[in-house]
């Protein structure tokens, strides 16, 4: 076995490199060296150990000189291979163009990948991505104490843009933009429901591998250059999809795939203020986002009693101007936090996610740097999540809600999204109160109880269920669903009670009276009571229209 080479930490020239990947596909595709060969020649295992970043199984999965085992191993496993076997797993493609458009480096008699070329794929399509190489362990010293990214470094399938691509929603459209688009990933995932697609960056070079991209795997997409919105200032388009430089730091930019230069979190600030100019009426755009949380936003919210603890605020007065950039019409908007940090450990992740050890001289002085700025904009955690936004009608109110989903959660997080709108839309067209609602099967309700003490026990508290008369104190119940975001929801015993009514045949609104009735209450308070918190259980899929809804 030819051992792996370390990269030279020198970006190449991908100019050339689209011309030449228009011929790739086809070597490629014969070879096998797609997602359902790699899987199926690796094995569960094998690919497993290989996503961990341990190649050694894979390398003894694929064996030795087939196409297919050079290509693994030159692209997958990062191994130098002989010259003359690389050029016969490429054919047509000579090796030379191949060196020359930047996809291959020569070393003495042998060949190492100069790009991250690997197969991509989800229940729609198959493709490859071409985008810029990992930084290795072994990759060489930059004198600092840090093997650091190239400022123009172009990720490719990483965790973020995965997440985004699980999170779109599928519906067919007309016009699609992939803003920010780097090396194509999101383009690629919407070919599959869209007839036109546009693809911008700021970066040269991540469009040309984002067109080189396109080419291997036959899609047709025009590619714009240019920042935030000006390559498509006077455009509106169905649908929008957006990976942008959303990382929460210093006015700098180090590296342009998460860097804006805006300071703070200006880049989602400025996305999320204008998206909606940018999309036709019931256009819908999509996309990751990070907010700063800061001291006083905390204090404020406690302060109001808002159980969102402040990390909202922010994000709220962006919705606010995009309401502004929709009119005439309206717009819903779900932003869902998926998770919060504080400054450290979002200083420390970004700094390592760059390749720099965060105990080097070079480490702590970004650290500090970074953290300087934090303190002096008084944050105290930095929350990143899914944005949503809708454009309606003219003359037709629209919805904001923001919540946490830290949750864990089924992927694909896309249906949900699709299905969230749905719900809003028609709780526009309805009286929940009108509605006679059904529990899907796919919601639960858990109970909890505590051991009574023997001296304390009391027939009245003791469960009829309970095995050789132990008795348990109920302390609350809590719907769950089963499937998707997997909401939880306390409920008190009118609440349950109400539920276990919404069997499909009488409206909300005379449920309520029953109950009021049964229970003594005021029927007109307790449907107030009850009407916000079944309108949240319907907008979480844990209610739902009965069969005439």
């Amino acid at each position: 076995m030819i051992e792996p080479t370390p990269a030279t930490g020198v970006l190449p020239a991908v100019d050339l490199l689209p011309d030449v990947a228009g011929r790739l596909g086809e070597p490629l595709r014969r070879a096998g060296f797609t997602v359902d060969g790699v899987g199926e020649v690796l094995g569960a295992d094998a690919g497993a150990a290989l996503d961990r970043g341990e190649p050694e199984p894979a390398a003894r999965a694929v064996g030795e000189g087939s196409p297919f085992a050079t290509l693994v191993r030159l692209f997958l496993l990062g191994e130098a291979r002989p010259a003359d076997e690389v050029a016969g797993a490429l054919a047509p493609v000579g090796l030379d163009e191949a060196v020359a458009a930047g996809l291959l480096r020569r070393c003495g008699d042998a060949v190492v990948a100069a790009l991250d070329l690997r197969p991509h794929a989800d229940e729609h399509g198959s493709w490859w991505v071409v985008s810029d190489l990992e930084v290795r362990p072994d990759a060489p010293d930059d004198g600092t104490g840090t093997a650091d990214r190239a400022r123009e470094h172009v990720l490719g399938t990483g965790a973020a843009s995965l997440s985004l691509a699980r999170a779109t929603v599928r519906r067919p459209v007309g016009t699609l933009l992939d803003l920010g688009a780097g090396c194509g990933v999101q383009t690629l995932h919407a070919s599959g429901h869209a007839a036109a697609l546009t693809a911008t960056d700021v970066s040269s070079r991540a469009l040309a591998l984002a067109r080189a991209t396109f080419a291997l795997s036959g899609i047709g997409a025009e590619v714009l250059a240019g920042p935030w919105w000006e390559p498509v200032a006077d455009r509106v388009f169905d649908q929008v999809v957006c990976n942008p430089p959303f990382v929460p730091g210093p006015p700098e930019v180090e590296h342009v795939y998460r860097d804006a230069g805006l300071g703070g979190d200006g880049a989602s600030a400025l996305l999320v203020s204008t998206m909606p100019a940018h999309l036709t009426e019931g256009g819908v755009g999509q996309l990751l986002a990070s907010w700063l949380v800061t001291r006083a936003d905390v204090q404020a919210a406690r302060t109001a009693g808002d159980p969102h603890d402040g990390w909202d605020a922010r994000p709220r007065r962006w919705l606010a101007a995009a309401a502004e950039a929709a009119a005439p019409g309206g717009l819903d908007a779900w932003i869902v936090q998926r998770d919060v940090a504080d400054p450290a450990l979002h200083v420390g992740t970004w700094l390592r996610d760059a390749g720099v050890d965060p105990a080097s001289p070079a480490g702590r002085a970004r650290s500090a740097r970074w953290l300087d700025f934090f303190a002096e904009q008084d944050v105290v955690a930095i929350g990143f999540g899914f944005v949503t936004l809708r454009r309606t009608a003219a003359g037709v109110p629209g919805t904001v809600v923001c919540e946490d989903m830290r949750q864990a959660h089924g992927d694909p997080l896309g249906p949900e999204v699709e299905a969230w709108l749905d719900r809003v839309a028609w709780l526009r067209g309805h009286d929940l109160l009108d509605e006679a609602l059904v529990v899907p099967a796919t919601t639960a309700l858990e109970r909890g109880y505590t051991p009574v003490p023997p001296e304390d026990a009391d027939p009245e508290d003791a469960d009829p269920e309970d095995v050789d008369g132990a008795a348990w104190r109920r302390i609350g119940g809590t719907l769950v669903r089963l499937d998707g975001p997997q909401w939880r929801h306390d409920l008190d015993e009118l609440g349950e009670a109400l539920l276990a009514g919404c069997r499909g045949h009488l409206p909300l609104r005379d449920l309520c009276e029953l109950l009021a009735l049964a229970h003594g209450r005021d029927a007109e308070e307790l449907t107030a009571a009850a009407l916000p918190v079944v309108r949240e259980l319907f907008l979480h899929g844990m209610v739902a229209p009965g069969a005439d809804g």
